[in-house]
């Protein structure tokens, strides 16, 4: 990009509202951080959304094994190379361009191991 007068004057807008806002930011994060003495943050309102845990307790189902292993449950068993599943359905995010080049490679080959070449054998 060239450097126009007024790409400099907007670059030159955002950084004073930068210097502006900076202090409002500062006093939101540490209320957002809001620590107790002990120096653990509060965790009132986010426990009323998620399930909060601590270190030490995941530390100890860990070294107890009762850790997961981070995978997903998935309902569906689904072919790595077809990306079918066992319905023959082909996953919600693929389009269709792309399923119709799997089924082209996937049927395609099924049709070419039959087929002889024509035309004189030298």
């Amino acid at each position: 990009m060239a450097k126009s007068l007024r790409s400099k004057w907007k670059r030159k807008m955002r950084s004073e509202k930068r210097k502006k806002n900076a202090p409002k930011e500062l006093i939101r994060l540490k209320q957002a951080l809001s620590l107790d003495k002990k120096g653990e943050a509060v965790m009132t309102d986010i426990q009323e959304i998620a399930t909060v845990v601590s270190a030490d307790q995941i530390k100890e189902a860990a070294s107890a094994g009762e850790v997961d292993d981070g995978k997903m449950d998935m309902d569906s068993k689904r072919n790595k190379k077809t990306q079918l599943d066992e319905h023959g359905q082909y996953p919600v995010w693929m389009g269709q361009r792309q399923a119709k080049k799997l089924k082209g490679k996937r049927v395609g080959k099924k049709n070419t191991q039959g087929k002889k070449k024509k035309g004189i054998a030298w």
